[in-house]
C-alpha cells in the first residue's frame, strides 16, 4: 500500500481553494504520563499502533521544549488572512473570480508604507514585524491570469483587522482592498508569521506510509477553539483521508493517513478535502502538531517567516 500512497503524495498538482466535504472525528479515552493528562480519539477506521505512537513521540518532544518556548512568543495566525466584504459574493462569477485568484487592478497602489507593523493581542502583549507592501499583498490574492470572470479593485489603503492566532484574538494591519460592486473592503493582513523554532523531533521520513501522511494547510481553529479544520491529502482510488488527534497539556497533535489505498485502479489526480477535529477542550495556547513532520500545522505556505 505504501507505493500507492507515495505516488499520491508526489503527484503535481494544484490544490482548489473550496475543495472537498468535512468529516468529523470523535470518542474519547485517556491516559497519564507523569502528571500530565493525555487523550486519544478516533473514529472508524483507527489509526496504526505505530501512527498513535509516532503522536506520542511527537507531543514528548515538543512539551516543555525550548522550540515550545519559542512557537510561544512569536505570531501565528490561527485563521483566514484574508477577510472577505461584507456579503461576499454577489454572483457566482464574483466567487469563481475569488476561487481562482482573479484579480484585475484599476488603481495605483500605495507606493510607500512603514517597514514596520505592530500585532496586539486582546488578551495583552504586542510584537513588531515586517511590514508587508501593498503590491505583495495584492499579489498574493491575485494568483489567476486566465480568461475568466475577475474581481476588479478600485482601491487600496492600510488599516486593520482582527485574526485568530496562536496567542488568541490579535489585532493586526492590514491591506484593505476596494472592489467595485462592494460597499466593504477585502482585507488582507499584511504581517507574515514568525519563523517558526526548529523542531525538537525529527521527520518520520520524506514518503508517506500506510500508516502516516503529512498534512495539508490549517484551514481554521473554531472560533471557541473546540475544533480545527485542516485540509488532508488523499488519491482517486482510496475513501479518502482520517485525522486522529492526540491532546497534552501543551500540544495537540493530529496524525493523517489515507483509508484504504488500494481499493481500486488510482489515477493521476491527487485530491484534497477539509477535516475537522473536535478536541475536548479549547487548543488555547497548545501548539497544533503534525506527527508526520512534527512540525507546527501552518495555515498556508510559510517560507522563513519573520524572526519573532
Amino acid at each position: 500500500m505504501s507505493r500507492n500512497i507515495a505516488r499520491i503524495a508526489n503527484m503535481a498538482v494544484t490544490l482548489a481553494l473550496f475543495t472537498g466535504g468535512t468529516g468529523v472525528l470523535a470518542g474519547c479515552g485517556s491516559d497519564r504520563a507523569g502528571d500530565r493528562r493525555e487523550e486519544v480519539r478516533s473514529s472508524e477506521p483507527t489509526p496504526a499502533p505505530e501512527a498513535t505512537a509516532r503522536a506520542r513521540r511527537v507531543a514528548d518532544a515538543w512539551d516543555g521544549s525550548r522550540a515550545a518556548e519559542v512557537w510561544g512568543r512569536g505570531y501565528h495566525p490561527m485563521g483566514e488572512e484574508v477577510q472577505l466584504p461584507e456579503s461576499a459574493f454577489h454572483t457566482e462569477a464574483d466567487q469563481r473570480a475569488y476561487a481562482t485568484g482573479n484579480f484585475v487592478l484599476r488603481s495605483e497602489l500605495p507606493a510607500s508604507s512603514p517597514d514596520h507593523g505592530r500585532v496586539t493581542w486582546e488578551r495583552g502583549g504586542s510584537l513588531t514585524l515586517p511590514l508587508m507592501t501593498a503590491r505583495a499583498a495584492y499579489e498574493s490574492v491575485d494568483r489567476g491570469g486566465d480568461d475568466g470572470p475577475r474581481l476588479t479593485v478600485t482601491g487600496a489603503k492600510l488599516g486593520e483587522m482582527t485574526l485568530a492566532t496562536s496567542r488568541g484574538p490579535a489585532i493586526v494591519p492590514a491591506w484593505l482592498f476596494t472592489l467595485e460592486g462592494y460597499d466593504t473592503p477585502l482585507r488582507r493582513a499584511a504581517l507574515g508569521p514568525s519563523k517558526l523554532p526548529e523542531p525538537p523531533i525529527k521527520p518520520v521520513g520524506e514518503t508517506p506510509t500506510d500508516e502516516l501522511a503529512p498534512l495539508g494547510r490549517l484551514v481554521e481553529v473554531a472560533g471557541d477553539g473546540r475544533s480545527v479544520t485542516v485540509m488532508a491529502n488523499h488519491g482517486s482510488c482510496d475513501d479518502g483521508p482520517a485525522v486522529d488527534v492526540l491532546e497534552t497539556g501543551g500540544s495537540v497533535v493530529l496524525s493523517a493517513w489515507v483509508v484504504d489505498p488500494e481499493k481500486g485502479p488510482c489515477t493521476s489526480e491527487l485530491r484534497s478535502e477539509k477535516v475537522t477535529v473536535k478536541l475536548d477542550r479549547p487548543i488555547g495556547g497548545r501548539v497544533l502538531l503534525d506527527a508526520f513532520t512534527g512540525r507546527p500545522v501552518a495555515n498556508g505556505e510559510r517560507d522563513g517567516g519573520s524572526p519573532g
